[in-house]
């Protein structure tokens, strides 16, 4: 029982289930929480960039061949734009087929206000993207700054500094870690209490073709990369399970994207790929975001009975493979990039947007951690075609009962 309360599994379970509980039955206290989930998402952020740059500095000051670096971020590139545009064909296919939009109602269209999402859609660019992801020019910049510290003779003069940065990153990182079930709990209370459950009826068939068609891509698409290298997917996300929790009550990837990267080099992920991946990853290999986009096109089609041709169908996926990959670091991005696609084909009304905003805060949990899950099982992937991965560590790590956040011990 004591190891129970000590588990860090249980607290953020509990506190998504009090914050659940209290956003349905006190709506307006539950909204109050907000500033919770907020904050501890912009703490844990102020972690991202600084483990970022030191992970990938110090692994690929480390190798021997850097060309091995260029080969991980092509293969990288590679796999990403092959499970995503498969993400994609998943997507529409299951909509295609199942008929979401079919016979839902319209007149919820008049009362939402997407002007700001119709606007953000006509001045989306690669440049703004590129210019407004600070992640991207972070990971840029490491792997310049890790390729030029390769080549300096006395190079241990600033890399033990970067290793006692790195120490002491971590450790701040695993006491932050230790107020998640707050955040879970904020963030998780705001959402009921600001949507409702009754604003998911509506729109309860998307709901479950979205979050069924995600479960299908985790369990049979990704959980077959890893059986490539004979390594379970269970086994997977049991052991990433207090991450996924983070993301759920918090409806946000980045609030366990730092906790992610340590746990991969703990299962047997060298750090240069785990470095390279993960941050790339977060912002081009978006599985979860390109099965909503995908969907949410051909819901919208389906609602004004829009019969699109293979030809249209196909003009769908060609812009979506190219607008999902800047689907991150934009404020609004989801709506932005189904606006501009909508825009780019010009056959389905830009107003159906307001249909989805009422269910897209519900639907954001499932992208999440779907794009949590596919950045890392592309890392563990990747790792293992460069023949960077230790199953060794893995064991280890998979047959743990619980991982915690011990501070006592690493302090």
């Amino acid at each position: 029982m004591k190891k129970l309360f000590t588990n860090l599994t249980f607290w953020v379970l509990a506190a998504i289930t009090s914050g659940a509980l209290l956003g349905h039955f006190y709506p307006e206290m539950g909204i109050k929480m907000q500033p919770l989930g907020k904050y501890f998402i912009e703490v844990v952020k102020v972690f991202i960039n600084p483990i970022i740059f030191i992970t990938i500095s110090l692994g690929i000051s480390g190798m021997n061949d850097l060309k091995k670096v260029g080969r991980v971020g092509g293969k990288a590139i590679l796999y990403f734009e092959i499970v995503t545009t498969f993400a994609l064909l998943i997507g529409i296919i299951v909509a295609h087929f199942i008929q979401p939009g079919a016979g839902v109602n319209t007149a919820a269209i008049k009362g939402g206000d997407i002007s700001k999402f119709t606007d953000g859609a006509k001045a989306f660019s690669w440049l703004q993207f590129l210019k407004d992801n600070l992640t991207i020019q972070v990971l840029l910049f490491s792997i310049a700054f890790g390729i030029l510290l390769s080549k300096i003779s006395k190079r241990e003069k600033i890399i033990s500094p970067l290793q006692w940065a790195s120490k002491y990153i971590f450790k701040g990182l695993h006491i932050v870690m230790l107020f998640a079930p707050i955040g879970a709990f904020g963030g998780m209370a705001y959402t009921i209490g600001k949507y409702g459950i009754a604003t998911l009826l509506p729109l309860g068939k998307l709901m479950l073709t979205v979050y069924i068609t995600m479960a299908l891509f985790v369990f049979v698409c990704l959980g077959l990369i890893l059986r490539y290298y004979k390594i379970s997917i269970l086994k997977f996300l049991n052991y990433i399970k207090e991450e996924l929790l983070i993301v759920l009550g918090t409806s946000s990837s980045e609030a366990a994207l730092p906790s992610l990267m340590e746990k991969l080099e703990k299962m047997g992920c060298a750090k240069p790929v785990v470095g390279l991946v993960v941050p790339a990853g977060y912002s081009f290999n978006l599985d979860g975001t390109t099965i909503y986009l995908s969907m949410a096109v051909i819901f919208l089609a389906q609602v004004f009975n829009i019969d699109l041709t293979l030809s249209q169908m196909l003009t769908i996926i060609g812009i979506l493979m190219v607008t999902s990959k800047g689907a991150a670091g934009v404020t609004g991005s989801g709506f932005i990039v189904l606006a501009s696609t909508l825009s780019a084909v010009q056959v389905i009304p830009m107003e159906g947007l307001a249909l989805l905003l009422g269910v897209d805060r519900f639907m954001s949990e499932a992208r999440a951690i779907t794009n949590f899950i596919g950045n890392g099982v592309a890392t563990v992937f990747l790792a293992n075609q460069e023949k960077a991965f230790d199953r060794s560590k893995m064991e280890i790590a998979f047959s743990s009962e619980v991982y915690e956040y011990d501070v006592k011990h690493e302090i």
